[in-house]
């Protein structure tokens, strides 16, 4: 009995961790042998980037709980959690991250957040920063359809935020992380209370072919099985600073310490985004334009966008905000696409922003 019950209790923890592995045998030994050279060298190649960096240039804010939750077949996400105390406390903000961030990106603005009196939940996309990566290569950008995020943040919901975190919810968006949040609206109505999104992506900003040619490229090579090749260049930074060219942001300090991150921990970096995820990200803008889709998205937002931004469409933001039941917008002029990584002037202008829209938020500490 006590053979089987030692058995049994593995492969619970096994089914916990990994999904399902399917195993049973009375004497437990081989299996135990087998399950730890398989399923065990798999997790291995997950757990080191569990673990938040901290590094001095970087200081994360606080103590939070991190780790892995699974959201899909065989997909870990990694999320980091921090909580102030009870008393302080305003409800939680989700942060959304853009394509090719990862949590420790956003330690500035969680410190922000967390002075405002907020809770804070990141996590990182399927395919980038700490979570699981789809493709053989690591370092490219993709997906196969947007709603693969969508389930990306109700699992985090449902599994984190729901029974772990004070409410109210609110979200957080930037880029490709506002975009989902639009497509998860409808679901998530009834969880979320507001949300604020940053340099939304409803459409490619300044490029040498129509949006039309570029989904047309993209589907086609999807289609003939080229879906893995790259189709907007292997890198996201440029090697030198330059404050007229760079298209990120405009403050050469939040340049430079990304790159060094970036040199320091490769393995939370990918590159260039991949035909398959420029095809999927084209759906998605279709999808958002749909009247009967915007009218489903009841929950009240405020659209921000960065005024010099040429990586976003923001024309798409404005006719967007037109169509809302509970919309809002503003631009800040002189920013460029990564709001949350600019100039001090230009963040504090988004902070209080979204101090004015999110309830229960002050100018000041708590």
């Amino acid at each position: 009995m006590s053979s089987f019950k030692a058995t049994f209790a593995f492969q619970f923890q096994c089914n916990s961790l990994f999904g399902q592995c399917n195993f049973w045998n009375p004497s437990g030994v081989p299996i135990i042998i087998w399950v730890l050279e398989v399923e065990l060298s798999r997790f291995r190649e997950i757990i080191p980037s569990v673990l938040l960096k901290n590094p001095p240039y970087r200081p994360m804010p606080g103590e939070p709980v991190s780790g892995l939750i699974e959201t899909g077949k065989g997909v870990m996400v990694r999320y980091a959690l921090w909580r102030l105390s009870a008393s302080s406390r305003k409800g939680t903000v989700i942060v959304l991250q853009g394509r090719s961030e990862y949590i420790e990106k956003q330690y500035e603005l969680i410190s922000d957040l967390l002075d405002n009196g907020h809770d804070v939940l990141s996590f990182d996309w399927r395919g980038q920063g700490g979570s699981s990566r789809l493709l053989e290569n690591k370092k490219a950008g993709y997906v196969d359809d947007f709603d693969e995020y969508v389930e990306d943040l109700t699992e985090i919901l449902q599994q984190i935020a729901l029974p772990d975190c004070k409410g109210p919810f609110y979200i957080l968006g930037h880029s490709t992380g506002s975009l989902v949040a639009l497509l998860a609206a409808p679901q998530i109505a009834n969880q979320i209370t507001r949300m604020v999104l940053c340099s939304p992506f409803l459409g490619i900003g300044r490029q040498p072919i129509s949006p039309y040619a570029v989904k047309l490229l993209a589907g086609a090579l999807a289609a003939f099985g080229l879906g893995e090749v790259y189709l907007t260049g292997r890198t996201t930074e440029a090697p030198t600073w330059n404050e007229a060219t760079n298209i990120h942001t405009s403050s050469e300090e939040h340049y430079k310490q990304n790159r060094k991150f970036s040199s320091e921990f490769p393995d939370l970096c990918i590159g260039g985004a991949t035909a398959s995820w420029v095809f999927a990200a084209c759906k998605a803008f279709e999808r958002i334009k749909d009247p009967d889709f915007c009218a489903q998205i009841t929950t009240p937002l405020l659209i921000i966008n960065a005024g010099s931004d040429v990586v976003v469409n923001n024309r798409e933001s404005e006719l967007l905000v037109r169509k809302l039941r509970s919309g809002s917008f503003l631009t800040i002029e002189g920013a460029r696409h990564e709001i949350w990584q600019e100039k001090a002037y230009l963040r504090e202008q988004f902070m209080a922003a979204f101090k004015a829209f999110v309830p229960g938020s002050d100018h000041g500490k708590p």
